[in-house]
């Protein structure tokens, strides 16, 4: 599974951002601000062994990849929920759940989702904003809202 972002430039700046970790970061070049974005996600999640690449998709697009998906999903449904105000039990609920053990699993990164769940997982705790997941590298697939 990976994330999408981007890069482009703004002035003298490059500008890189991933909306759903939200991470934003510049560099004087493209490829320090993908090195700027790789730190700034690994600063974030601040776990030994813990590492993520930057993958350049062409034009503004970039991917964020990382061999510990769960953590990576986990982040991003917790920045997501508290940007919105959420608790976990608000997600379970919008989930249609009675407990909030199985959306906090995801949240712990005890369990990485499938894709069409990962999309359900974020429609719960950022309804209004658009997630793009793809499968891997080479996949088109995309879940989008």
């Amino acid at each position: 599974m990976l994330f999408a972002g981007k890069i482009w430039k703004d002035g003298n700046w490059w500008l890189a951002e991933v909306p759903l970790l939200d991470v934003m970061t510049q560099g004087k070049t493209r490829t320090e601000a993908g090195s700027m974005l790789k730190d700034a996600i690994e600063s974030l999640i601040d776990k030994n062994g813990f590492s993520v690449r930057v993958v350049d998709r062409g034009g503004e697009d970039v991917a964020i990849e990382a061999d510990d998906v769960g953590t990576l999903f986990a982040t991003a449904l917790k920045r997501q929920r508290e940007a919105n105000g959420l608790s976990i039990a608000d997600v379970a609920k919008a989930l249609g759940q009675s407990s909030k053990t199985g959306y906090a699993r995801y949240e712990q990164g005890l369990s990485v989702p499938t894709l069409d769940k990962a999309d359900e997982l974020l429609r719960a705790v950022a309804p209004d904003s658009p997630a793009v997941l793809h499968l891997g590298p080479s996949s088109t697939r995309r879940a989008k809202r």
